[in-house]
């Protein structure tokens, strides 16, 4: 059995407005590194062999804090990046849904199949280099969730919080979820 254990990046000024990040750039706040660092004290129990990264900074931070807490490499890979929404990148998620009904229907934005299509590969290509240890991805909700949804075959209600880790594991091809928000007082 390979596992994989998966992380939102931390809170970036932009996370704690609830305007969507996307492919705008910005850094990781005070909270946001503390998460990281929360998130990077929980993971080095499981003895990771790598980490991989979206290439936007929030993600290489949150990375580069789990990366040195465990005494790992750090590996940027373009296909774990956030979703594109396009011109809607900073506008707050509630315009967005009032205007539209709901983000997936803003015009632009990336399609959930398409995010899926191009960081499904990623995961699978982080399960056969898993040598000595779980690989840890750190991604985007707007990545994980569909991700993890089509692990579970199923819509996860739950919110993927910043700084979350959540295990997935494949075993004979077959892939499952062992533990959403793991480490949190109310992860399973």
């Amino acid at each position: 059995m390979t596992r994989l254990i998966l992380v939102r990046h931390g809170r970036t000024v932009l996370n704690a407005e609830d305007r969507l990040r996307g492919l705008a750039d910005p850094e990781l706040d005070d909270v946001g590194v503390a998460q990281a660092q929360s998130a990077a004290e929980l993971i080095v129990r499981a003895a990771p062999s790598a980490v991989w990264t979206s290439p936007l900074d929030r993600a290489v931070r949150t990375g580069h804090i789990v990366a040195t807490v465990c005494g790992v490499e750090q590996h940027s890979d373009a296909r774990l990046n956030d979703r594109d929404y396009g011109r809607w990148t900073g506008v707050l998620r509630s315009e967005v849904i009032e205007r539209f009904g709901q983000i997936d229907s803003a015009p632009g934005v990336e399609p959930r199949a398409d995010v899926l299509a191009r960081s499904w590969p990623a995961v699978e290509d982080a399960a056969r280099s898993s040598d000595d240890g779980p690989v840890v991805l750190v991604s985007h909700d707007a990545v994980l969730r569909p991700i993890l949804e089509a692990i579970a075959g199923t819509a996860i209600p739950e919110p993927i919080a910043p700084g979350s880790c959540h295990i997935i594991a494949v075993d004979g091809g077959r892939w499952s979820i062992e533990a959403f928000d793991w480490g949190s007082p109310s992860g399973h």
